[in-house]
């Protein structure tokens, strides 16, 4: 090796990486991307019940019959009625808390927290919020993640087994440039990706469902004088509210025909 890099492990894994690719490609409701998932559905939905289950029993949950409960219940059949879901099991709670926020996982297992509702003021409003959330889960954008951690993981494996026979302050390094490289040029990237998806695929899911699709731009403009700054986008797993807001803007038209063709009255 003589303190050399040997590029063999390094070709091995870019040809695992292909096939990997190639061999656990899926598409993307709404939107058509092709992705790659490493866990079949049900594995999936089976992690996505033990998760929820978990933070149910760790939080504070209203009772199914509070008023909040069946407005969360009743948004939410509208939504899944319209989301192209693979025979999830809904199930939609409210979680009585400060946090401002709501969240999807796989098989349909809906939370919102009431710390989001000021921000969505609406039931259009939480509409859109909850679309968004029901969209990760739809789009599989959790197994995707995992799938590219996956391949990050065996790259880094592949990289050192290449630098064996280099001095160690080297591997060290390229190691923490690969990592760097790794986290700000694939996976925050794709996070942001993940998020813009699901902006997306809530919006037409909003629209499909009778909601009114302009108050995505409302809510987004709320959520931005909630306080706190933002990280710069490109150091950020979402997108900067100044994008979100463009994006939807741009959307908008496509979203009010959707609403137009399913709700004539």
């Amino acid at each position: 090796m003589n303190g050399r890099l040997t590029f063999l492990p390094l070709v091995l894994f870019g040809i695992y990486g292909v096939y990997f690719y190639y061999s656990h490609r899926d598409t993307v409701p709404v939107t058509g991307r092709q992705h790659m998932v490493d866990m079949n559905p049900q594995q999936e939905q089976e992690l996505g019940f033990q998760s929820y289950q978990k933070i149910l029993h760790e939080s504070r949950v209203a009772p199914a019959s509070h008023a909040l409960s069946q407005t969360v219940k009743s948004i939410g059949q509208r939504l899944a009625k319209v989301a192209e879901d693979p025979g999830y099991q809904w199930e939609f709670n409210v979680i009585i808390s400060n946090q401002v926020n709501a969240f999807c996982l796989p098989g349909g297992k809906v939370a919102v927290y009431t710390g989001i509702i000021p921000v969505a003021k609406t039931d259009d409003g939480l509409a859109i919020v909850m679309g968004h959330e029901i969209a990760h889960a739809i789009a599989r954008h959790g197994a995707e993640r995992m799938a590219q951690e996956k391949l990050v993981h065996i790259g880094q494996i592949a990289t050192g087994v290449a630098m064996a026979g280099m001095d160690s302050r080297k591997q060290q390094g390229i190691m923490a440039a690969l990592g760097l490289g790794a986290q700000y040029g694939l996976l925050l990237p794709f996070s942001r990706k993940h998020e813009s998806e699901a902006d997306e695929m809530g919006l037409v899911f909003a629209a499909r469902a009778c909601f009114d699709p302009t108050e995505a731009v409302r809510v987004w403009e709320r959520m931005a004088q909630t306080g706190g700054g933002q990280p710069s986008q490109y150091m950020s797993t979402h997108p900067s509210h100044e994008t979100r807001i463009a994006n939807f803007e741009r959307l908008m038209p496509k979203a009010l025909e959707i609403r137009k063709q399913n709700c004539p009255n």
